[in-house]
Parts: structure tokens; C-alpha cells; sequence
């Protein structure tokens, strides 16, 4: 079985290791197996490191079904060569950011509010934890979260040794685990400072300091449990920087100070709300406006609007229905054609000729005999209401 060194040191970046086996996938890639490995396999949630071995790409690093370590890389290598490899250093030291992170993240949720952590996906560009909560509960409150956010900091800054080893039997027994070990045999615990015991196999820092910095992203219901979203290390950083050049664009826009972004937006949105009610209420008068000069001296109305919107074209059937017309409308945008058809009580069935119309015309639509609404994604199709049959 591959002798895992990460376990022993997970800052182990270039060794040297015989190659025991090299197996073609294809043209192009190979599965080869090494006397010993730093490569982190995908495990417990936790993604595969990449690197090169021998000069050849690292694609995947997973465990298989005989628990070897099994590394799929570019090309091939001749088995037998004592291979250099070198571990992918920014990829690693992320993912353990992340896993160290999220220990600390599932600790706190634990002590605090109960919450056992039943999953966990270390993301490219967040983390996420799922956790069971007492009594069914799905959500935190806005000053919970605050809290956790500031708890998992905290623990960060103390800059708290972050251990990981293979206790005996007796030893593991006497442990405070969060949970339960996945695993019977050759379980690893983490230890984070005198708080967080738990059975991982997976790379983390020597101390919780390396972790940097802890941003809790969401917070939500997803499939009966909560789901907490975060990013540690370079990605909070990263966050922070992107939020902040975002925020002084903003600042530059609004022409307001940091502190009175958030009341200028929310006055910017009620702002454009308004304008667009009252565009809206525009539209809505000139249809109405267009169907009265098109029923001067007609039983019914055919028309094709451009861009009039839904409530444009509701009010130009209620303008016809008013007279007692009949009206075959349709709006063009840029996605189809929207149509409405109205008809007052004892007029033809408006929902018998609507779906007659989008039928011959690969749209889709009903509705009562009264008024009824459809779509055709043709344009061209508003040319066939001049030739639509009203019995």
C-alpha cells in the first residue's frame, strides 16, 4: 500500500519516489503508482492535490478500490524510475486554508448551537459545510452569524497548534471528538488548539494563525439542513480586495461617501422603480389611445405593437373589450411575439383563436373565451393575423 506522506508532513513539496507501476488510460494519460506519495488523494470532501511527477502533469490523485494512491498524469513514465515530483504549492496550501478553516467553522456550530457537520465540499471558489441542527432549525440570525464569523477569527488569531496523529485505541477512547469516526482502522485526529478534536485525514497547517483570515459568505436552508458558505486565507483576502475596489467605484458613481452607499442605492432603486411605473403607465395610455383610432368604424382590431409590454397590452384589450370589440394584438420583442386576444361575452371564443393561431405558428398560449395570452417565438408571425379567420 502507497506510503502517504503528507500525514507525516503536509509542507512536503518536491520528493523522490519509485515508480511501481505506469498504466496507459489512453493515447494520451496514464495511472502510476508510487512506492510512497504527498500527492493528496480526493478524500473527505477535500479535492486532489496537482503537481508534475517526473516532469508529467498531475490530473487526478484519488484512492482505489485496493487503497493504493493512484496518480493519472500526461503521457507515461517507465516504471521502475525513481521519479521527481513536486506538489502544485498555491493549490495545497488553499485547500489546507480551507480544511483548517472549516474544523474551526464545525467546532463553533458545534459548542455554540449544537449543529452536527454531515458534509463538506471544499469548492474552487468557496467552502461549504452542511450541518444538522437541533429541533429541524435551518437558519441563523443576522447577529448569529456575526457571531460565528467573529468566534472562528478569534481562534484563528490565537494562532492555536493545529496537530494531527494516529492515536492508540486506549487514547482515541479518552479523545472529546466532535463526532463519530467515518472509519475502524488507522484513524487520524486533528487537534485544533484545547477545542476542536475530530477524526480527519486530510492536510492542514502546523497553527491556526497560517489559516489568515475567515469570511462567512451564506447562510441557508438546502435539503433539510443548513448549509454554511465560506472562504479562508488568500480567497477572504481576495474577497475582501474585490468588495472594497467594487465599493469605491461605487463611491465614484453615487457620488456619496463610504457610510451613505447603502441609503443613495436604495434611493437610486426607487428612483428607477418610479420611472419605470410611470414608463409603464405612458405605454399603457398611448395603447389605449392607438385601439380607440382603430376601432373607428370597425367591428374588430388587429394590431402589432413594438415593444409595448405586457401591461401596454392588457391595456389596449381592456380599451377594446370597453367598446365591445374584438381584438387580436400582438406585441414584437426581442425574443417573440407577444399575443393577446380579447372578445366580449357572445364574440368569438378569444381562446378557440388564439390557440388555432399559435398552433400553425409553433407557439404556445390559451386561455377563456373572454381574453387569452401566448407566444411565438417567430416575429415574422405577426404577418398571419391579417389572415386569421374570426367565425
Amino acid at each position: 500500500m502507497t506510503e502517504r506522506l503528507y500525514y507525516d508532513d503536509p509542507y512536503l513539496w518536491k520528493f523522490v519516489s519509485e515508480v511501481t507501476s505506469c498504466e496507459p488510460i489512453d493515447d494520451t494519460t496514464s495511472r502510476v503508482y508510487l512506492e510512497k506519495s504527498a500527492f493528496y488523494p480526493t478524500s473527505g470532501g477535500q479535492p486532489y492535490d496537482t503537481g508534475t511527477i517526473e516532469g508529467r502533469r498531475v490530473l487526478d490523485v484519488y484512492v482505489d478500490e485496493f487503497g493504493d494512491v493512484a496518480h493519472v498524469i500526461e503521457g507515461s513514465i517507465e516504471t521502475g524510475v525513481l521519479a521527481e515530483c513536486l506538489i502544485d504549492v498555491p493549490r495545497r496550501v488553499d485547500h489546507m486554508q480551507q480544511h483548517a478553516g472549516e474544523h474551526i467553522l464545525a467546532g463553533v456550530m458545534y459548542r455554540y448551537y449544537g449543529a452536527y457537520t454531515t458534509g463538506l465540499h471544499l469548492g474552487a471558489l468557496d467552502s461549504t459545510i452542511d450541518c444538522v441542527m437541533p429541533e429541524g432549525r435551518m437558519h441563523l440570525t443576522q447577529e448569529e452569524k456575526a457571531f460565528v464569523e467573529a468566534e472562528v477569527n478569534r481562534i484563528i488569531r490565537s494562532d492555536a497548534p493545529i496537530k494531527c496523529w494516529f492515536p492508540g485505541e486506549e487514547e482515541l477512547k479518552s479523545l472529546p471528538l466532535r463526532k463519530a469516526p467515518s472509519v475502524t482502522e488507522h484513524i487520524r485526529v486533528v487537534q485544533i488548539g484545547d477545542d476542536e478534536f475530530c477524526a480527519c485525514g486530510g492536510t492542514h497547517p502546523k497553527a491556526t494563525g497560517e489559516i489568515g483570515l475567515f469570511k462567512l459568505t451564506d447562510a441557508r436552508p438546502d435539503k433539510g439542513k443548513l448549509r454554511l458558505t465560506f472562504v479562508c486565507g488568500e480567497r477572504a483576502s481576495r474577497l475582501f480586495y474585490r468588495l472594497y475596489e467594487d465599493v469605491s467605484k461605487l463611491k465614484e458613481i453615487l457620488n456619496v461617501p463610504e457610510e451613505g452607499l447603502c441609503r443613495a442605492a436604495q434611493t437610486a432603486v426607487d428612483k428607477l422603480k418610479d420611472a419605470k411605473h410611470e414608463a409603464n403607465m405612458a405605454k399603457c395610455r398611448m395603447a389605449e389611445a392607438v385601439i380607440r383610432n382603430e376601432l373607428k368604424g370597425n367591428e374588430e382590431v388587429r394590431f402589432v405593437f413594438e415593444d409595448i409590454g405586457p401591461e401596454g397590452l392588457k391595456a389596449a384589450a381592456d380599451a377594446a373589450l370597453a367598446a365591445g370589440r374584438t381584438a387580436l394584438l400582438a406585441d414584437k420583442t426581442e425574443n417573440g411575439l407577444n399575443l393577446m386576444f380579447a372578445s366580449p361575452k357572445g364574440g368569438p371564443d378569444a381562446g378557440k383563436l388564439l390557440k388555432a393561431f399559435v398552433a400553425s405558428n409553433g407557439g404556445k398560449g390559451g386561455g377563456s373565451p373572454e381574453l387569452a395570452r401566448g407566444f411565438c417565438p417567430d416575429k415574422d408571425a405577426a404577418k398571419a393575423l391579417d389572415s386569421l379567420r374570426i367565425d
